[in-house]
């Protein structure tokens, strides 16, 4: 260290608690005052840092949306009248609750009368129902990443997971969705209705919860859910009825909408839920399955009816599910809707607004210097074999970044939109985006697809694309600073981009080559050495319970591994590349703040973690959220890396301090 300069770093330290020893809690300390003295919204479950950029993009998307709603003579086969139309219909309040629960007889009729099991699954299957025991998609065949694929994942429960079927801990919580269920069915005038279950608004939730019960025990658990290879099974007709007998496909694809094509070879992603599912559903009482698609169906739609019903679905999912209070304002729910619809044409004005050329040009000079230090990480990995490290390297070197918006654009031609009527076209969005999905499959790899908005405050990496993908709302402070000095940059959003990559090379996107298919290119050696360093860290992260939680409440360390080995290596490789610019440099970095250089690395990785969450969301998330609570995001990954301890002087005895014999470098 050199040089001391009176410059601002772009460092955020307002909220650093004094009291809190840095050496005892990272987290904690940077982010004290605000973690003591911050109230969560009340129309929230959470709150944090990436909370405060969706409140920007919220903002700035809301103002798009307002001036194409006041722009009525807009045509509605363009984008920008589909934007305005949409949010209009949404904002009108009276028209909404003077149409009651009509919006939904279209969907109710089609229901119940559906008059055998073929029937309702096809039923069932359609794009715009509420609920379905097998959810259809399109992605990547995974064996051949040139090629789109139909797959099927598990679904048809109201509840989060499948746990909370089956967990006492959540006992309150099913006995709440049960009288959420009948609450429901009595606002939509759904007892005595034809079709349907004979009986009470209760008895007709009885009979749901039961029969999900039923299914939820069918289903795999959220960890064998990661797995890519037992998650797929291509099979064609033959094998889905060898698999399945009684199940009725030919109805069921014909309900998605897929052309028949598309679904000669379609992968299963959990054929012993298929399998077993299959045949719960051949033993029902149709009058049953009526009603739990009807059910869902409610639900599904509740949010664009008239206010008991928002309100009813609110008390179930914000209320009692995340601990939300209050309802978010109409504006704010209207802009949701109108997102979900036709969100890259939002996205495209949003670009042009908010996103400069020369964030693009810093972000790319990051993302090559993150590819640069894993290049030389992976190098000189002493545990990998020279063929394993070999091909490694060169699924590094086939990484593809996006960064900011797409180079083309999604078109929404054809979509429908209903006026004044906002389920109708709700559900013709639906409808519109399976149909779009479909027609790629037997097509060429859309080169230029993004599976994010631009105005999502987001980042992903995608195995079968081998791309890693950064939306233009996520690059703003405190991720991305265009003023900052490096070192906040690389804390920030260096440390989202050595994530990313990272994925790449977790415990299943190291499963996928540099071309995007799911193949063996580990020695078992090399695989073995990984999966002892993975082993570590599960059995680490499964001890962890977060602050405001009782020891009963922990981290699911083997559903949380892939995000926690990419936090690892994102937060060491960004260390890694923002020394390395250093060297390049030929000087040490000034102090900022007060701070050396490597300091305000950590400091800012911590800012970009600040957050809180009601206990109940909290605990959903511990259920099934792969990523770890912000707090061990935080001070767990920090703790393994040698630089941070050296950094801050962190040793025996301090709360951050890890024994060097348990730290774990993967990457």
């Amino acid at each position: 260290m050199t040089t001391t300069s009176a410059v601002s770093s772009g460092l955020s330290l307002e909220q650093v608690d004094p009291s809190v020893r840095l050496q005892d809690d990272l987290f904690g300390h940077v982010n004290g005052r605000w973690l003591r003295t911050h109230e969560i919204p009340a129309d929230r479950s959470s709150d944090g840092a990436f909370h405060a950029l969706r409140d920007l993009a919220e903002e700035r998307v809301r103002a798009i949306i307002e001036e194409a709603a006041a722009d009525t003579d807009a045509a509605l086969d363009s984008d920008h009248g589909r934007v305005g139309a949409l949010y209009r219909m949404f904002m009108d309040e009276e028209a909404v609750e003077a149409a009651g629960t009509r919006p939904l007889e279209g969907l109710l009729e089609q229901i119940t009368s559906a008059a055998d099991l073929a029937q309702i699954v096809r039923e069932m299957a359609a794009p715009d129902s509420g609920t379905s025991m097998l959810l259809a998609y399109v992605w990547t065949d995974d064996h051949d990443s040139t090629s789109y694929q139909v797959k099927i994942h598990q679904g048809g429960l109201g509840l989060p997971d499948e746990s909370y079927y089956r967990e006492e801990q959540y006992a309150e919580i099913r006995q709440a969705y049960q009288e959420h269920l009948a609450q429901l069915a009595t606002l939509a005038g759904l007892v005595g209705r034809e079709g349907l279950l004979e009986g009470s608004a209760a008895d007709l939730a009885a009979a749901v919860m039961d029969f999900e019960t039923r299914l939820a025990a069918c289903h795999v658990d959220v960890v064998r859910l990661r797995d890519r290879e037992k998650s797929y099974n291509p099979m064609d007709a033959t094998q889905r009825r060898e698999l399945a007998p009684a199940f009725p496909w030919d109805a069921f694809f014909e309900g998605t909408g897929a052309p028949s094509a598309a679904t000669e070879v379609v992968s299963i992603g959990q054929p012993e839920f298929v399998s077993a599912a299959a045949e719960l559903l051949a033993g029902q009482d149709l009058a049953v399955l009526r009603t739990w698609l009807a059910l869902h169906g409610v639900s599904a739609y509740a949010p664009y009816l008239s206010s008991d019903l928002v309100e009813a679905d609110f008390d179930f999912s914000g209320r009692v599910l995340s601990g939300a209070e209050e309802l978010r304002e109409r504006w704010k729910r209207g802009v949701g809707f109108v997102e979900g619809a036709v969100g890259f044409a939002v996205g495209r004005e949003y670009v042009a607004r908010h996103f400069p050329p020369s964030h693009k040009e810093r972000m790319v000079t990051l993302v090559d210097a993150l590819q640069d230090a894993y290049r030389d990480s992976i190098s000189s990995r002493d545990w990998m074999t020279p063929a394993t490290r070999e091909k490694a390297l060169v699924k590094l070197d086939k990484f593809t970044p996006k960064i900011g918006y797409p180079d083309q654009w999604r078109s929404y031609e054809g979509l429908e939109v209903v006026p004044g009527d906002v389920v109708a076209t709700a559900r013709a969005a639906r409808r519109h985006d399976a149909a779009y999905e479909y027609a790629k499959v037997g097509g060429p790899i859309d080169e230029h697809e993004w599976h994010m908005t631009p105005q999502t405050v987001n980042a992903y990496y995608n195995p079968g694309r081998n791309e890693i993908v950064f939306p233009a709302a996520i690059l703003e402070p405190p991720f991305f600073d265009a003023d900052a000095d490096d070192a906040v940059n690389f804390g920030g959003i260096g440390a989202v981009i050595g994530h990313e990559i990272g994925h790449g090379f977790d415990d299943q996107g190291s499963k996928y080559d540099g071309d995007g298919n799911l193949s063996s290119w580990w020695t078992a050696a090399d695989r073995e050495a990984f999966d002892a360093r993975a082993a570590t860290l599960i059995t680490q992260f499964s001890q962890l319970s977060p602050r405001d939680l009782d020891d009963s409440h922990r981290v699911n360390g083997a559903l949380t591994i892939g995000e926690n080995i990419g936090d690892l290596g994102g937060l060491s490789i960004a260390v890694k590349a923002y020394l390395a610019t250093r060297s390049a440099d030929g000087s040490d970095a000034p102090v900022l703040d007060g701070f050396t250089g490597l300091q305000r690395v950590f400091l800012s990785w911590a800012t970009v973690w600040r957050g809180k969450n009601r206990p109940q969301e909290a605990i959903r998330r511990l259920a099934i959220d792969p990523h770890s609570p912000m707090e061990f995001r935080c001070n767990a990954t920090a703790s393994h890396i040698d630089a941070f301890h050296d950094a801050f002087g962190v040793g025996e005895g301090d709360g951050m301090y890890r024994d060097p014999k348990e730290r774990v470098t993967i990457w």
